[in-house]
């Protein structure tokens, strides 16, 4: 998917203090070699770097625009490359993902397959967006359905690979992981209106419509702002937004 830097930073604290609290359950150890699954514009993954005493640390990430940014912070200890983070390789002590495995399917084969790729004693520390069921995104899937957008489309109406808290607990138990932790935190943005909610979706659960839409992009983003407008009036509006956190250890 195509995309955009400066969109998604519009709102660059608000992203960014989930990765603080999944940085709060990596196990700090020295020397480790470390993924980051997703890494986009490498502020973040810098700061992960950082953490981690003496470790070596591989953003990757499937955007070539955000590694255009991301390579600025490159180092002796941190690199980037471009990649698919469901075909991992290597083995790592580390593997690390903050807001990216929600754009990859299957997470019943995913979790497990990422797992097989921590070393003994290795961690596994995830952050997905769990906000699927959010009024700004039903009404992405609503207005998908609807003319001229269901034909330019081709049909085309992402669902939510996401799963619950119990189903990714029973599947890292599955897993034989140790230390597991799941749980689900909502963080309360306070946006100025629901014109900036528009735009914080426009940076991410937009995009794979947007890349598809061509000469009815314009006309989709109006409609979903109109929507939008009736669903959440006045300002300043709240934006729960949800997400899920999992760690595991690979015990064996």
């Amino acid at each position: 998917m195509p995309w955009n830097p400066v969109q998604y930073h519009k709102f660059q604290t608000e992203r960014s203090a989930p990765f603080f609290d999944l940085l709060k359950l990596v196990h700090v150890r020295p020397n480790l070699h470390v993924v980051d699954l997703g890494c986009g514009t490498g502020e973040l993954t810098l700061q992960l770097s950082n953490a981690l005493p003496n470790s070596t640390v591989t953003g990757i990430d499937s955007s070539l625009e955000m590694l255009k940014k991301a390579k600025q912070h490159a180092g002796p200890k941190l690199h980037f490359k471009h990649g698919n983070q469901t075909k991992l390789s290597s083995i790592w002590d580390l593997i690390f993902s903050n807001a990216a495995l929600q754009w990859s399917e299957n997470h019943q084969e995913l979790i497990p397959a990422l797992f097989k790729k921590l070393k003994p004693e290795g961690q596994l520390a995830v952050q997905v967006p769990s906000n699927h069921l959010h009024i700004s995104h039903q009404l992405i899937r609503e207005t998908a359905k609807e003319e001229p957008f269901y034909s330019a489309l081709k049909g085309f109406n992402r669902q939510s690979p996401v799963l619950s808290i119990e189903e990714y607990t029973e599947i890292l138990y599955q897993c034989g992981a140790q230390q597991i932790v799941v749980f689900e935190k909502v963080y309360p943005h306070v946006l100025e209106d629901a014109e900036a909610v528009l735009q914080w979706i426009m940076g991410t659960a937009l995009v794979p419509y947007l890349e598809k839409l061509d000469e009815h992009k314009e006309d989709f983003i109006e409609v979903i702002r109109k929507k939008l407008e009736a669903a959440i009036p006045g300002s300043p509006v709240l934006y729960p937004f949800k997400r899920i956190f999992l760690s595991a250890v690979n015990g064996k």
